[in-house]
C-alpha cells in the first residue's frame, strides 16, 4: 500500500456510469448510436445485488461491499418504533466507501451524480451528489459547489411525475438533465486534479421506466421520439469519451449499469398479497403507498420495496407481536406461498430468498427476513394503499438482476456490483 507520490504519473481510472441499461438492449440501440456502439464492443455483463434496485447497487459499487456491511437494502428506510417511512441517504450508510478509503492513501476523487450520496459527505475531492437529492445545497461537496451550478441551471432530477404518461414533457426534462450533467463535467474535469472520475447518466433509466415498449417496438407511435431523445443522450456519451480520450495515460476506463431492464408485464404487490391471506391487517386507510403506520399489532408480516418481507417480531417492532417459536413457520408459510403465486399461468418468483443466507453477518434492524426474486418483467412493490395484487400503474419497464451492461480496458470482470468497487480499489493497489 503507497501514497501517491507527485512525481509519478498519475494512473486515473474514470467510470461512466450508464443506469439502468442492458447490454442486449445497448447492442441492438447501437446499431444507430455510434457512441453507444463504441462501448459494447467488448462490454459483458454484471450481475445486480438484491434487491436490483440503484441505491442498493450504486451504494454496493460505492463501497465494494453487499447490503449486509454497508445496510442499504431498498429505497426505503423504516423506523421500527414509528413505523414511520422515509427514503435512504448517505447518512444510512453504514461502511466506509471507497472514496473515503482513497482519501486516507492522498488519492482524489470526483463525482457527479452518484444515487445514494445525498446529503454530501467531506471526501478529498468534490462531490455532486445524485437520485435522491431534493436540495443543491446539501448535494455538493465542497459547498462553493452549489453556487456555480445554481447559476448554471444545473438540475438534479427530472421531473417524471408528469413525464410519465407526457413523452414530450419527459423528454425536455431529460433533456435539461443531460445539459446539467455535462455542465457539472466541465466544471470537475478539466484541471486533471483527480485520480478518480465516477460520472453517472440516469437518464435512460428515467427513459425505459415510463416508455420501455416505445423504446423496444419499433412500431410505438413514440418509438421515433425515443430514438431522437437517446441520440442527444449518445451525443452526451460522445462528449464524455472526447474528454477521455484526450486524457494523458495511464488510465482506464471502466463503464457499467447498475441492474439491467425489461418490458414490464405486471406490477406485484406483496402487501396485498399478505392481506389477503390473513397476515397483514391496516387500521384503517392509509395516507398514501408509503403509510406503514397503519400495521395492526395482530399482523404478522409486512413488505417493503420492492421484495423485503419483515416477520412483525416482540422486541423488534413497537407494535409486534410474533413470537419466536412462530418464525420458522412463518417464513416457511410465506415463502411456499408467494412460490406459489402465478400471474397468466406462470410462477411469479424465481426465488425467495432468507436474508440470513443472502446477507451473512448483517447487523442492521433494516435486513428483511425474506428477499424475493420475480421473473424478468414482474416488478414487485410494497405499497399499502393498493387493492389488488396485480396491476400496471404509468410504467412499462422494470429492473433485472441479470444483463446490466459492464466493459472495462483494464480487462476486468466482475460478478456483481460489489466487486466493481473492489476493482477501483484494486486498481489504486488498495487492499480490501
Amino acid at each position: 500500500m503507497s501514497l501517491f507520490l507527485p512525481s509519478e504519473p498519475r494512473a486515473r481510472l474514470v467510470v461512466l456510469g450508464l443506469d439502468g441499461l442492458p447490454l442486449d438492449l445497448a447492442r441492438t440501440l447501437g446499431a444507430s448510436l455510434p457512441n453507444l456502439r463504441r462501448l459494447v464492443g467488448d462490454a459483458a455483463t454484471v450481475k445486480a445485488e438484491l434487491p436490483e434496485l440503484s441505491p442498493v447497487n450504486w451504494t454496493s459499487f460505492a463501497t465494494g461491499e453487499g447490503p449486509e456491511r454497508h445496510g442499504i437494502f431498498g429505497f426505503s428506510h423504516l423506523d421500527p418504533e414509528t413505523y414511520e417511512l422515509r427514503v435512504n441517504q448517505a447518512s444510512d450508510v453504514t461502511c466506509p466507501t471507497i472514496f473515503d478509503r482513497m482519501g486516507e492513501h492522498g488519492l482524489v476523487s470526483r463525482i457527479v451524480n452518484l444515487p445514494n450520496t445525498y446529503p454530501a459527505r467531506p471526501l478529498r475531492g468534490m462531490l455532486v451528489a445524485g437520485f435522491v437529492a431534493p436540495d443543491l445545497n446539501g448535494a455538493v461537496y465542497p459547498p462553493f459547489l452549489a453556487a456555480k451550478l445554481h447559476d448554471a441551471n444545473y438540475r438534479l432530477e427530472a421531473d417524471t411525475t408528469r413525464g410519465r404518461g407526457d413523452l414530450s414533457h419527459l423528454r425536455n426534462e431529460l433533456r435539461a438533465t443531460l445539459r446539467s450533467r455535462l455542465t457539472a463535467l466541465d466544471m470537475l474535469w478539466p484541471d486533471l486534479g483527480w485520480d478518480l472520475f465516477v460520472h453517472v447518466f440516469t437518464e435512460t433509466d428515467r427513459l425505459f421506466h415510463f416508455f420501455m415498449d416505445a423504446v423496444v417496438h419499433t412500431e410505438h407511435p413514440e418509438h421515433f421520439e425515443c430514438m431522437r431523445f437517446l441520440a442527444d443522450w449518445d451525443q452526451a456519451l460522445g462528449q464524455f469519451l472526447t474528454r477521455y480520450d484526450a486524457l494523458p495515460g495511464p488510465k482506464r476506463l471502466l463503464v457499467l449499469a447498475d441492474h439491467g431492464f425489461t418490458e414490464l408485464r405486471t406490477e406485484v404487490c406483496l402487501n396485498t398479497w399478505l392481506m389477503e391471506t390473513g397476515l397483514l391487517s391496516l387500521s384503517g386507510p392509509p395516507r398514501d403507498e408509503w403509510d406503514a403506520s397503519r400495521i395492526t399489532p395482530e399482523s404478522k408480516a409486512f413488505a417493503l420495496d420492492p421484495g423485503r418481507i419483515y416477520l412483525h417480531e416482540r422486541g423488534r417492532f413497537a407494535r409486534g407481536r410474533v413470537e419466536p417459536a412462530e418464525r420458522e413457520g412463518l417464513l416457511k408459510r410465506i415463502a411456499d406461498g408467494l412460490m406459489a403465486l402465478e400471474y397468466g399461468g406462470m410462477p411469479v418468483l424465481a426465488a425467495v430468498h432468507r436474508g440470513t443466507e443472502i446477507y451473512p453477518m448483517a447487523t442492521s434492524d433494516q435486513c428483511p427476513d425474506l428477499v424475493c426474486e420475480a421473473h424478468p418483467g414482474l416488478d414487485l412493490k410494497a405499497k399499502f394503499d393498493r387493492r389488488n395484487i396485480f396491476g400496471l400503474h404509468g410504467r412499462t419497464g422494470t429492473h433485472t438482476v441479470d444483463g446490466a451492461i459492464f466493459a472495462d480496458t483494464g480487462g476486468a470482470r466482475p460478478e456483481r456490483m460489489r466487486d466493481v468497487g473492489r476493482i477501483i480499489l484494486q486498481h489504486f493497489d488498495i487492499a480490501e
